[in-house]
């Protein structure tokens, strides 16, 4: 048997830190990945799901590997604003948390979402595999079924998730001063200008009435 050499533990570590950067940007069952407009908006909603664990923004459904967001926002790379959503499905289903989606959003636009236009805020679905694929068909009918409109929301097979840059995760809570047009404000407060402004709960209200989950 030919010797084997251990493994120095600067080597280990750094294979570690692989991994971990690997296991970052897998998705696993226990997540599904969706569009929905403005990537800070969406991870606002989903981490108020009982159930939800994380979620994280991102981009995918392009062609470009490791996209900025300067390359995604300016159109022709094919990605979409995303949000990678970790959680327990023993609290919360696939469904629920699609059915959810659906209500959360202006599913009847194909040019983007509320203020935002363009192919970098559609929304669409990402399945990872059939189960996911049949959930979001099944909650895509049922949605058209109560809306009572067209929905143009694609459900997609899942391309490699790419994770937005670090500024960009967990916006509407950041504590980080930013300049705006409305003068040097935290973050927190930029987002929920940004949202008011940008009219997406009230269109979702409209839309969806009561049955609105994220809409006071």
């Amino acid at each position: 048997m030919p010797r084997i050499a251990p493994i120095r533990p600067a080597l280990l570590g750094l294979l570690l830190a692989l991994g971990l950067v690997a296991q970052a940007n897998r998705a696993d069952a226990a997540d599904i990945i969706v569009a929905g407009g403005c990537f800070w908006c969406v991870e606002a909603d989903f981490e108020k799901v009982r159930g939800v664990s994380k979620a994280v923004s991102g981009y995918t459904g392009g062609r470009q590997a490791n996209p900025t967001y300067k390359q995604v926002s300016r159109g022709g790379s094919g990605h979409y604003e995303a949000v990678r959503i970790s959680f327990d499905p023993a609290k919360v289903s696939v469904r629920q948390l699609y059915d959810s989606f659906f209500r959360s959003v202006d599913p009847t636009d194909a040019g983007g979402q509320f203020c935002d236009r363009g192919e970098s805020y559609r929304t669409a679905i990402f399945y990872l595999d059939a189960q996911q694929k049949a959930a979001a068909e099944a909650a895509k009918a049922e949605a058209e079924k109560a809306l009572g409109q067209r929905i143009v929301t694609p459900i997609l097979p899942a391309k490699p998730f790419y994770l937005a840059e670090e500024y960009h995760q967990d916006y509407y809570k950041g504590t980080k001063r930013v300049v705006t047009r409305f003068g040097v404000i935290r973050q927190s407060d930029a987002y929920k200008r940004y949202r008011k402004g940008c009219g997406r709960d009230q269109r979702v209200k409209q839309l969806w009435g009561s049955a609105a989950p994220f809409v006071n």
